[in-house]
């Protein structure tokens, strides 16, 4: 049998779709962000001493020069026009996550990373550096031994790097010293943001929570926003009332979508994407050219010089293809990858048939390409 009514027998035998597969339901704290509850981001800049000569090159990195100088005058040591180059620090940048509702003494994670010429921060310890927010005010400072997230070896012929040394973590590094001010228990209504927006995700929510409270308590805004009324929950606190709502079971409803990442040759797609009635057809086109230059010499007693001639052959190759394959409508995309992978379509030229169908206008679905 050809290519071409392969693909046709089984495109059009698989025509007859089955019914899409029903979502599972997922908790209601899995889907929204409640308005409030949410983390702060932290940033600063400290230095790293005790490394194994990979520090920073002061010469190439004066920035990390300064912040020692300003360190050591701290502690009342006065170095003034000194000369010194250590190899054994490095400047690094230090950024973490404030929490909600983390409270002054509590401790939190940081990320370390260099960004000077330092080639590892692998046994180097942090020294007391404060962690700024966005309004400037100091919410936490960080101080530890860091865990390097690789390892690096070099000799005088070449090294060998793993991972990637010049960034590590500080596991509880950081001890909250200021608190957000946010008074969580006087609010009166709370917004749930929904992390994928849809009209109808939203009215099922509405309805579950109204379901289970018994009144009217969450109202649907828009497509990304459904807004619940504390007073009518009855509830002691809002904290007792999202611990009442956040586990109810809603099914939500996804958006028809094709993601293809061009690097790897992946292809992610949703069960609710559908094609038109379209034709298919796809080939290959082979450019080969060759050279074989031929070096053409004289006689042994003529006077002469050796000449080269150039030799080419080109020659261009095209496979057969699929021919055209009708893809009936209606027809889920699930199923046209079924058809192409029973005839051995590679993913790359999988991807350039998608492109194709929706460029055609017969793919209806949101096509991201990464």
């Amino acid at each position: 049998m050809s290519l071409r009514c392969l693909l046709a027998c089984v495109l059009l035998g698989l025509g007859l779709h089955c019914s899409p597969v029903d979502a599972s339901p997922i908790r209601i704290k899995d889907l929204v962000e409640f308005d409030g509850v949410r983390g702060n981001d932290l940033v600063g800049y400290g230095l790293v001493v005790g490394l194994n000569g990979t520090g920073d090159g002061l010469r190439n990195a004066p920035f990390t020069e300064e912040i020692l100088s300003n360190i050591l005058e701290r502690l009342g040591i006065n170095v003034s026009g000194e000369q010194f180059r250590p190899k054994n620090v490095a400047a690094v940048f230090v950024t973490a996550e404030l929490p909600p509702f983390a409270r002054a003494g509590g401790q939190i994670d940081v990320t370390i990373s260099a960004i000077g010429d330092a080639k590892s921060l692998l046994g180097g310890t942090l020294v007391m550096t404060p962690l700024n927010a966005a309004d400037g005010q100091i919410y936490a400072v960080a101080q530890g031994t860091i865990i390097a997230g690789g390892a690096a070896a070099e000799g005088d012929a070449g090294g060998v790097v793993q991972g990637v040394p010049t960034a590590g973590v500080i596991p509880s590094g950081a001890r909250v010293e200021r608190e957000i001010e946010f008074d969580f228990s006087a609010l009166d209504t709370i917004r749930l943001a929904l992390r994928e927006p849809d009209f109808t995700t939203a009215a099922r929510i509405e309805r579950a929570i109204n379901g289970t409270v018994g009144r009217d308590a969450a109202l649907m805004l828009d497509s990304g926003t459904v807004r619940l009324t504390l007073s009518r929950m009855r509830a002691a606190s809002p904290a007792h009332a999202l611990g009442r709502i956040e586990n109810i079971l809603v099914e939500p409803e996804r958006k028809a979508r094709v993601v293809v990442d061009q690097r790897s040759g992946t292809i992610v797609m949703g069960q609710d994407v559908r094609i038109s009635r379209v034709a298919v057809s796809q080939g290959n086109l082979t450019l080969r050219i060759q050279e074989a230059p031929l070096a053409v010499q004289p006689n042994p007693f003529a006077q002469g010089e050796t000449v080269v001639v150039p030799r080419t052959q080109a020659e261009i190759e095209e496979e057969p293809g699929i021919g055209l394959a009708e893809v009936p409508p209606g027809t889920s995309l699930a199923e046209v990858i079924a058809g192409l992978n029973a005839l051995g379509v590679a993913p790359r030229d999988m991807i350039d048939i998608l492109k194709s169908i929706k460029a055609a206008g017969a793919l209806h679905a949101e096509f991201v390409v990464r």
